[in-house]
């Protein structure tokens, strides 16, 4: 029952009624293949052509290995949660739509807020890794040109801003067309992943696997070592710091999974799923399986082919990549194969990561939390406005700003997230039992609560000054809700009018 202030929640059913007014209505064209090709193709991108490499050399090892399978179980949890409520709650915005059918506006509003942290920040740095490695590709052409021009005192990545702009346009033109071209691109990168994977087996070394997990690296020279820059969890019980050794494995989880992130938005295009009580949970849970199998046969592939010494950050900053260890061993084919791989792969992601942006803002829009005109669709059945103004806002983000830190800026604010609605999975069935459930997750409470358990443990793994970076964006979202979401929420004007 919708509740009084901030803790007034939207009903299921009022939810599911607003998806069918004529000038905010989605075309419905999606199916469980097109559902998965999505999840695959913004899930395998970074982690697999960026992330792991850097991940393995300056944090954990060859122990990244077991730092995917920690993050993808953590993943697994949730996406059974996920799985049962976008079956429950087919609407546009995922864990924002499902937070305000269980925790109320305010907490909706957060996650809404914290699912733009996600989504767009998320956007912007994959868009400038697309833009480095089409720098390579285009010296391979015999292009030397650089993705990156210098206007006065600001680089501008006019490669990254090229990509945001030709996406906005395919997600505008419709999400059917958007999944049309994903699946040829996704199934070239999936191509080039295997490949990797067939010619690096040829290359390994048993030896390159000893030390499993590193000793811990002492004296603070190595990634997070000290101070705010080690994790939560080394802070709090006053070690050392976070590289390699256990704690370096554990915070190597938790930052490998960025390169699961995207599953999450597939429960983002619900509304536009044809049958998304049978078609939701498969794409969520098939995209899932399909990525943690050839990320963790990828991560150990490739430091078993060269010491993870050889993959450690150089000293001019440059982080090693999929393509380093094969170029290492004198594999050049290999590794220019790669970076038409993961400029294909790299695509897909920004891509995905954009319609879910789009479909929570669009979400919010229509609940009025934002200005209502945003959520209008155009004639391809899309919200145009929305895209168009994402598109915009990721462009500047990408073209003008550097990556720093942008990757854990994104973990903790889907782990966040990710916790939110696997409580909700607890407390709607107890509230809404009568609910017809597409998906139910098994063992509930079990699995919900060691969902919640695991992403505790994977975001106090992340570091100190992610932390301080989250708490600052999630008070701006507080103070924005404040002064314009609350008074302007249709539910808030819906109760005034229910007033004498």
């Amino acid at each position: 029952m919708p509740g009084n202030g901030l803790w007034r929640t939207k009903s299921i059913e009022q939810s599911i009624e607003d998806t069918d007014e004529p000038d905010t209505k989605l075309r419905k064209d999606l199916t469980s293949w097109d559902l998965m090709v999505f999840g695959v193709a913004v899930v395998i991108g970074a982690g697999i052509f960026t992330v792991a490499a850097q991940t393995a050399g300056d944090l954990a090892g060859p122990s990244v290995s077991l730092s995917f399978v920690l993050a993808a179980v953590a993943c697994g949890l949730a996406a059974l949660c996920y799985a049962e409520f976008a079956s429950t709650v087919p609407v546009a915005g995922s864990a924002y739509t499902f937070s305000y059918a269980t925790f109320g506006e305010l907490v909706a509003w957060i996650i809404g807020w914290d699912l733009v942290l996600e989504f767009a920040v998320g956007s912007a740095a994959v868009a400038k890794g697309w833009s480095s490695y089409l720098q390579i590709v285009l010296a391979q052409v015999g292009l030397d040109s650089k993705t990156t021009v210098s206007l006065g005192s600001v680089d501008f990545d006019w490669g990254a801003v090229l990509l945001v702009v030709a996406l906005t346009t395919l997600l505008v033109l419709g999400t059917k067309l958007s999944s049309r071209v994903s699946q040829v691109i996704t199934a070239i990168k999936v191509l080039v992943v295997l490949l990797v994977i067939v010619v690096g087996i040829g290359y390994i070394k048993a030896s390159n696997y000893s030390p499993y997990i590193p000793p811990a690296a002492t004296g603070g020279t190595g990634v997070g070592s000290s101070g705010l820059e080690q994790s939560l969890l080394s802070l709090i019980t006053g070690q050392e710091g976070s590289t390699f050794g256990v704690y370096g494995m554990l915070a190597a989880a938790s930052l490998v999974f960025f390169a699961f992130i995207g599953f999450d938005v597939v429960a983002t295009a619900a509304e536009e799923t044809r049958n998304p009580q049978r078609d939701l949970p498969r794409g969520i849970i098939g995209s899932l399986v399909i990525v943690t199998v050839l990320y963790v046969a990828v991560a150990l592939v490739i430091t078993g082919m060269v010491p993870y010494t050889d993959l450690k950050t150089s000293a001019d900053g440059t982080p090693a990549n999929l393509a380093t260890a094969f170029a290492n061993l004198g594999v050049d084919w290999a590794a220019n194969v790669i970076a038409v791989g993961a400029l294909a792969g790299l695509t897909t992601v920004v891509m995905v990561l954009m319609l879910g942006q789009t479909r929570v803002l669009f979400a919010m829009s229509r609940d009025g939390l934002l200005p209502r005109g945003l959520a209008k669709t155009g004639r391809h059945g899309t919200p145009t406005r929305v895209t168009i103004l994402v598109g915009t806002l990721i462009a500047l983000a990408a073209g003008f700003f550097p990556a720093g830190k942008l990757a854990e800026m994104v973990n903790v604010g889907t782990l966040f997230a990710f916790m939110l609605v696997s409580a909700g999975v607890l407390i709607l069935r107890r509230t809404r039992p009568d609910l017809p459930r597409g998906f139910r997750t098994p063992l509930v409470p079990l699995v919900p609560v060691l969902a919640i358990l695991a992403c505790l443990w994977l975001m106090l793994n992340l570091t100190a000054l992610t932390w301080v970076r989250f708490l600052i964006w999630m008070v701006a979202g507080v103070v924005v809700y404040f002064a314009y979401g609350r008074g302007h929420s249709v539910l808030a004007l819906r109760d005034k009018e229910k007033l004498p």
